[in-house]
């Protein structure tokens, strides 16, 4: 076996044979392949060529045959040049030297140059990546199809080795996953007795899945595949990030890692807009801290307040506490003596619910809340709208769960805000419940559903949660 040490983020890692793997061990198998690969050897021409376009180098060798292309190359691995069409002018094509014969490109440029997904700056970086891909695809083809087999992922997690977090995957990936649920007996079939059943029971631990955010990634320097620990090849886009954990993996072997994203701080960048999961699971609460933190002012010094919810604060005055939690977080300051009108934190409650990129009421779920809505029977529909809510992710319950409970105090001061349930529901039913398509007589035609399904849920708080 071959034994390197390879440096890097003042980590020294020590790599070895496949067959000789133990994790946490780094696979330097692919490394030396990608050490190996032909370097790009430019066939220049001798001579200007007048219809060169601008952004090819002497690389171009104008209008020849692929025969012609094929002599130039002379056999040797990584040559390659650029010539145009005979058949349609003024299309190129990139003749490339690989595993003892000449590969030809459909080439093409707009502002980079590709012959695929991937763009290049040059097409000496183009070639590079082609050679270094062509030669590792070829030569382990076997290896990187069983590479996702013997994960450290779930031995390791990444967040232990490479990260100072106390969060860690091993424990994680091996314990069993809790979603928010009733506590259901099968004798108990009425809602309205399941709430003597529900007061009894103990509150509900839960634990938020959050999916990865992952997306194409160009490394600078050498790159370890954070699931399988095989090396990341090629030039550009080698891989995957999480942009909200950080999380590098092979684009093949994102598919495979688990729903246990554990949002950065520091790569979110701000509270209004961003996905609700992430929010909570990037500052470790419950639930968001805009809905605690507007919750608990307003019924601090708001619940009396004539059209509470209704009625509208100043629009730039609801943008100003906005910008305040994104600057601050949970340090924003929405105290009366800086927004003296409870208008304006109920504004920007109900500002930060309408931007959530996906609502409260998930658009997947959407319909069968509507469809619940519409069954005549109270009962049958309660349980409709229970078995509904069961469905919703943890934080989005939780959230749901806190703000209707939220909205049945504020009824309880009804005489001096008169706001009823039915009032609330007109209120908040688009806000909280939008359907999957933008669809202007969809959202129309669904109003008093959505209506309903918020007023059911407060005036059954206690039942349906």
């Amino acid at each position: 076996s071959i034994f390197f040490v390879f440096l890097m983020s003042n980590f020294s890692f020590v790599f070895s044979d496949p067959e000789d793997y133990q994790p946490p061990i780094w696979k330097s198998y692919l490394y030396q392949l990608q050490q190996e690969a032909p370097r790009p050897k430019r066939v220049t021409c001798p001579q200007e060529m007048e219809t060169r376009p601008k952004y090819y180098g002497r690389e171009f060798h104008g209008i020849i045959s692929r025969e012609y292309a094929d002599e130039l190359l002379g056999g040797v691995e990584g040559a390659y040049l650029i010539r145009e069409s005979q058949r349609q002018p003024g299309t190129y094509t990139l003749a490339l030297r690989f595993g003892h014969q000449s590969l030809n490109y459909r080439l093409f440029y707009d502002g980079k140059h590709f012959v695929g997904e991937k763009r290049f700056e040059s097409v000496h970086d183009l070639v590079t990546d082609a050679l270094i891909t062509l030669y590792i695809e070829t030569r382990a083809a076997e290896y990187i199809a069983k590479m996702t087999t013997n994960p450290i992922y779930e031995h390791l997690g990444y967040t232990s080795l490479l990260k100072d977090k106390t969060v860690h995957r091993l424990s994680r990936a091996r314990t069993e996953q809790r979603r928010v649920t009733f506590q259901r007996d099968e004798k108990i079939t009425s809602p309205v007795v399941r709430k003597t059943a529900l007061k009894d029971a103990p509150e509900k631990q839960c634990s938020y899945e959050k999916i990865h955010n992952f997306k194409v990634h160009t490394f600078r320097g050498p790159h370890w595949c954070e699931y399988c620990a095989n090396f990341m090849w090629g030039l550009i886009a080698q891989g995957v990030r999480c942009s909200d954990c950080g999380l590098n993996v092979h684009k093949q072997c994102s598919k495979l890692v688990p729903s246990d994203c554990q949002p950065d701080l520091r790569r979110i960048k701000k509270v209004f807009s961003c996905d609700l999961t992430t929010l909570v699971k990037a500052h470790n609460t419950t639930r968001p801290m805009v809905v605690d933190m507007c919750i608990r002012e307003i019924e601090f010094r708001g619940m009396k307040s004539e059209g509470l919810y209704r009625v509208s604060g100043f629009s730039e005055h609801i943008e100003d506490a906005r910008l305040t939690f994104d600057r601050d977080g949970d340090k924003a300051d929405i105290s009366a003596s800086v927004f003296a009108d409870i208008n304006i934190i109920a504004g920007v409650l109900k500002l930060y619910l309408r931007d959530l990129p996906i609502p409260i009421i998930t658009f997947d779920l959407y319909s069968k809340f509507i469809q619940s809505a519409k069954i005549p029977d109270s009962e049958s529909r309660l349980e409709a709208i229970h078995e509904a809510l069961l469905q919703l992710p943890p934080a989005h319950y939780e959230t749901l769960r806190y703000l209707m409970a939220h909205l049945k105090r504020v009824t309880m001061f009804e005489k001096d805000n008169l706001m009823n349930a039915e009032n609330l529901g007109i209120v908040f039913g688009p806000t909280l419940m939008q359907p999957p398509e933008l669809n202007a007589l969809t959202t129309l035609n669904d109003m008093r559903q959505q209506k309903l399904v918020v007023q059911l849920m407060i005036e059954n708080e206690d039942v349906l949660f």
